[in-house]
């Protein structure tokens, strides 16, 4: 509680609403953009012209050194996730971004036919 007659002073928020970022704008499909979803920047030529919040241009240089993971961007924030992957998406549709789906796993090699590989290594070179 303040005492009468003292002065109130309001310390500056940096904090935004999440749906003044985002626009009012739906979560993306997880197949659309999930966490893994790798994102980069597009080329000079290939954006169309508008004008960017300080949150999608902040996302917007993130991405352009390179192709990082939708949860790896979210890291260099100071933003929800939701937030990143519904601003991502808007700057996706937009042109400034492209995405592309993870790197899938390599398949596991059949561990009888390493062991038969080895043995026929071991009897030709002892």
């Amino acid at each position: 509680m303040r005492a009468e007659g003292e002065d109130f002073e309001f310390e500056p928020v940096d904090l935004v609403r999440a749906y003044i970022i985002t626009k009012g704008r739906d979560l993306p499909d997880e197949q659309q953009l999930s966490l893994i979803t790798l994102v980069t920047a597009t080329p000079e030529e290939r954006r169309r012209p508008g004008r960017l919040t300080p949150e999608e241009q902040r996302l917007l240089d993130i991405c352009s050194a390179g192709y990082l993971s939708v949860a790896e961007v979210a890291g260099h924030t100071r933003l929800p996730l939701g937030v990143v992957r519904i601003v991502l998406a808007a700057l996706t549709d937009s042109g400034h971004l492209m995405t592309r789906p993870p790197v899938p796993r390599a398949r596991t090699a059949d561990k009888d036919l390493l062991e038969e590989v080895l043995n026929g290594l071991h009897r030709k070179f002892g």
